[in-house]
């Protein structure tokens, strides 16, 4: 009896989905990305810092605190991270041709839509459960009192499942619907995300949190309610926080879910599925006239439309690719990769010009800010660069080109650090003269965000696993003041020289581990 309903064809094509998207190089990234970030957000309190503080109190590190505190830092980071890390599976099929084999057969859309979507839980699962398992190695090390599973597992089941779950199911739509495939399916889980997020602030503010409930899919507004009705008191924080050592600490107990709580995520977790609905009716099943391969990626979204009305500028790029023909050697191809990357995208080269004027012209109040704004732009513009050869299927040709692979990805590091040079670089000017650490933090920053997107972009050959760490990363930074490792471009002015030499040598290693990568492959 076991091995009939094991044997049914939605179990098998969801064992075939996780295993398929285990396999991926991106997904042990993904993993090792995650395992850094745990160790990271558990702070060592001979630092001065803490996961949680209540009134300026330390929480001791008991297995209810570290599950309630690490279970929220990982809604925050899969929640986003998440929906990216699930899409792309049906891009995948289209490019390698099984997409139309899949579409000919007799599986009906439910039975195609859900065991994907089965198969991206799966493995925003797997990719969970290394996250607690970093969060035992933790308490084992800096924890008080011993380690209790079940209190983890009930908080990471409760908190997680439901939020693993919707991201999942938003995937799948995006996926299963042609106009969402691109950067519009994109953009628009982000102003959910943004959305979703909305409910933290609506319980800092009191705020019908009691009526929103059941619209928590990230846990995050019913955790911090909880936590709140603990402890008696609105003054608390999660996150790397500081606190005062003379405070004696506060113990949390060790079950942290009331009944309406419980039934809160449970509801929850019962409407997280409901996007796969439109995904059944409005699936493509790869059908030519609905989607095409080489169309899966250029939807015509409002970048796309922008870069339309946009390409006489694409024109201002020639005299950069005839001093890249005139340039021999590596420099010269890192001209001509990011000439071209300026000429496709031609939003960026109106951008670029903002940047300059505005680092050389605008207050420098407002200088911050535009940091902020162009490093974003620059962000997401690398994330595609850098990933440009495998989504036109072009990787056989450039390998074949002399230097081959390592110098392909050389090349892609270097037009990378060069436009994110030219969007900063004025601003940098600048801070040179009144902050020189600033502005060397900013640089360091560039460097390490561009060795980042080359190195995913090299071992996950698509765009979206560095763009949703990006852009979480882009959100939390911003958020953070007053901790110099999280001011990474150093729009706050926290940076120090040590933050700043730490990224400059993380851009470094990502670089010494693409090259590492590239040798061994080829």
């Amino acid at each position: 009896m076991r091995n009939d309903t094991f044997a049914h064809p939605l179990f098998l094509l969801a064992a075939n989905e996780v295993r398929l998207r285990l396999r991926r190089v991106s997904t042990l990234v993904t993993i090792l990305a995650v395992v850094a970030v745990t160790w990271a957000m558990i702070s060592d309190i001979r630092t001065g810092k803490a996961l949680m503080i209540v009134h300026d109190a330390r929480v001791l590190y008991t297995s209810s605190a570290l599950a309630l505190g690490s279970a929220t830092m990982a809604s925050l980071l899969f929640s986003l991270a998440g929906f990216y890390l699930a899409r792309g599976r049906t891009g995948e099929d289209l490019r390698s041709g099984i997409g139309g084999v899949i579409g000919a057969t007799q599986a009906g859309n439910a039975l195609l839509v859900f065991s994907r979507w089965l198969g991206a839980v799966g493995s925003l699962v797997i990719l969970l459960g290394a996250f607690m398992l970093t969060t035992f190695a933790c308490h084992l090390l800096r924890g008080d009192g011993p380690l209790q599973p079940l209190v983890y597992l009930e908080t990471y089941t409760l908190m997680l499942l439901p939020m693993a779950m919707f991201a999942a199911s938003c995937a799948v739509l995006c996926d299963s619907w042609g106009p969402l495939m691109g950067k519009g399916g994109d953009l628009l889980y982000f102003i959910v995300w943004m959305m979703l997020l909305s409910l933290g602030a609506a319980v800092e503010e009191g705020t019908r949190v009691s009526s929103l409930a059941w619209l928590d899919f990230t846990g995050l507004a019913n955790a911090l309610n909880g936590l709140r009705s603990q402890v008696a008191t609105e003054s608390l924080g999660i996150g790397m926080m500081p606190f005062d050592a003379a405070l004696a600490p506060v113990e949390l107990p060790q079950s942290m879910w009331t009944a309406d709580m419980v039934s809160a995520r449970l509801l929850s977790a019962a409407l997280a599925p409901l996007p796969l609905l439109p995904a059944m009716l409005l699936f493509h099943r790869f059908s030519p006239d609905r989607v095409k391969a080489g169309k899966a990626r250029r939807r015509r979204t409002p970048l796309a439309l922008l870069n339309g009305w946009l390409r006489p500028l694409a024109g201002c790029v020639q005299p950069l690719m005839r001093l890249a023909a005139r340039t021999p050697g590596p420099l010269g191809q890192v001209l001509a990769d990011a000439g071209l990357v300026l000429m496709t995208a031609p939003s960026a080269i109106l951008v670029l010009v903002l940047c300059f004027l505005g680092g050389l012209l605008l207050p420098a109040t407002v200088l911050p800010g535009l940091v902020a704004g162009a490093v974003a732009f620059w962000g997401i513009l690398c994330s595609e660069s850098t990933t440009r050869d495998a989504t036109a299927g072009c990787e056989g040709l450039t390998s074949a080109a002399p230097g081959g692979v390592p110098r392909r990805f050389l090349r892609q590091w270097g037009a990378a650090l060069l436009l994110g040079l030219l969007f900063t670089g004025p601003i940098a000017l600048r801070w040179s003269a009144a902050d020189p650490v600033r502005a060397f933090a900013l640089l360091a920053g560039v460097a390490a965000l561009a060795g980042c997107a080359a190195l995913f972009g090299l071992l996950s050959r698509t765009p979206r696993l560095f763009l949703g760490l990006f852009l979480f990363g882009l959100y939390v930074a911003i958020q953070a003041k007053g901790v110099p490792m999280m001011d990474v471009v150093g729009f706050h002015g926290d940076a120090t020289l040590a933050s700043g030499a730490t990224f400059l040598a993380a851009g470094l290693a990502f670089v010494a581990a693409g090259m590492a990568w590239t040798r061994r492959a080829h």
